[in-house]
């Protein structure tokens, strides 16, 4: 029976991914082999001994201690894409929100609730309307910073709506690569990217990196004029910074999903309640996919979108035991827990080895075998983190 400790409210279609009859689920599960999450913050929660893994429900693992757990070989998961459909459709409000002055508008006709003459009203509206002028997204050049699966998708919808692409992603992988419309035109560095775009949106991860990305140096890079907007993560932009420039006018908008103080009340920010990925579909795809992806690693010791240790597969062979075993990536390790298996005459039927950075993973189906002690053995070779028999 594996116990999953679940944290926030994780939607039903992804808690019934667990089979009742081998999975315990609830938020007060004791032991637990994996945490279930969305954004509770892990970095003061102790760490169950028999923790093997923690699945969260969204992109970002910022949450999550992430290098402790990968040094006790505790599988990071998450679910990239998952609300990349809802954040798309939000990224087009914020730019229709930005381009038909629809704020403006709303907070007008509010004004208007002590005419009580409807021909008055009209005539008032027909004379004032010019005021709220806006301009169409057709045409206009969207700039994407980060060309992963949510950023691929806004560029998707950007284009069947007119817009130009052009994008920059120092880090754009192949499977990336390969689902981005050949449309949208590669910028070789930031700077390009800024200098040509009516808008700006941002697709990345909170890392050192891109921390305060957008600044007062990058700012007076932009087109005066342009739009920016981030539904990624608050601290990609530097806001007071963002706030001189639109004082100066550089900027004629900031949409962003991270109300701070410094912004609040801008006649020219529009701050919403880190609504990005709150949509009820949202919410399923993320849970579902997490929970497919803690049962996989569970049952079969399968990785699949963990941002700490490579992905690896592979099928189960009839009739043997599973061994699965992390480890530093240091040469010899393998061939240590292999000599291991062939002292103790243990058959290898299959076997496949990943690795990333620091960190390797391995699956191997062997023959039935003393299970015990057989992984207290492997458990002892130098540079093994953890070592599970399936």
């Amino acid at each position: 029976m594996f116990k999953i400790r679940t944290y926030n409210q994780i939607a039903l279609k992804g808690l019934e991914r667990f089979p009742r009859q081998t999975y315990e689920v609830g938020s007060d599960i004791g032991h637990p082999e994996a945490f279930l999450l969305r954004s509770q913050k892990l970095h003061d929660i102790a760490v169950p001994e028999t923790l093997l893994a923690v699945a969260r429900a969204g992109a970002g693992v910022n949450n999550v201690p992430v290098a402790d757990y990968s040094r006790r070989g505790i599988v990071v998961f998450n679910t990239p894409g998952a609300n990349g459909n809802a954040v798309k459709e939000l990224v087009v409000a914020g730019m229709l929100l930005a381009s038909r002055n629809v704020r403006a508008a709303l907070s007008y006709v509010g004004t208007l609730e002590s005419d009580t003459d409807a021909a008055t009203m009209s005539a008032k509206v027909e004379k004032d309307k010019s005021r709220f002028a806006g301009s169409e997204l057709r045409g206009k050049t969207l700039g994407i910073i980060g060309l992963g699966m949510i950023g691929g998708m806004v560029a998707d919808i950007a284009l069947a709506l007119g817009m130009k692409v052009v994008g920059f992603d120092p880090v754009l992988s192949i499977d990336a690569a390969w689902r981005l419309s050949n449309d949208v035109v590669r910028m070789e560095n930031l700077s390009m990217l800024l200098s040509r775009s009516d808008y700006v949106t941002f697709h990345v991860p909170a890392m050192d990196a891109t921390h305060h990305m957008i600044n007062a140096t990058t700012l007076g890079l932009m087109k005066p004029g342009a739009v920016l907007l981030n539904f990624a993560r608050e601290s990609v932009v530097d806001a007071a910074a963002v706030v001189k420039a639109l004082d100066a006018g550089t900027l004629s908008h900031y949409i962003c999903d991270f109300p701070e103080p410094v912004l609040l009340g801008h006649a020219k920010v529009i701050s919403l309640p880190h609504i990005g990925a709150s949509t009820e579909e949202s919410e399923e795809n993320c849970a579902v996919m997490a929970a497919n992806q803690l049962v996989d690693y569970l049952q079969q010791g399968n990785v699949t979108n963990s941002v700490n240790y490579p992905a690896i597969q592979m099928e189960r062979s009839p009739g043997t035991t599973r061994i699965t075993f992390c480890n530093d990536n240091v040469a010899g390790v393998l061939g240590n827990v292999l000599s291991v298996l062939a002292e103790r005459k243990v058959n290898v039927i299959d076997m496949v080895n990943k690795s990333r950075g620091d960190l390797a993973i391995n699956i191997i189906d062997v023959a039935q075998m003393d299970a015990t002690e057989v992984a207290a053995a492997i458990a002892k070779v130098e540079h093994v983190i953890r070592v599970r028999v399936i």
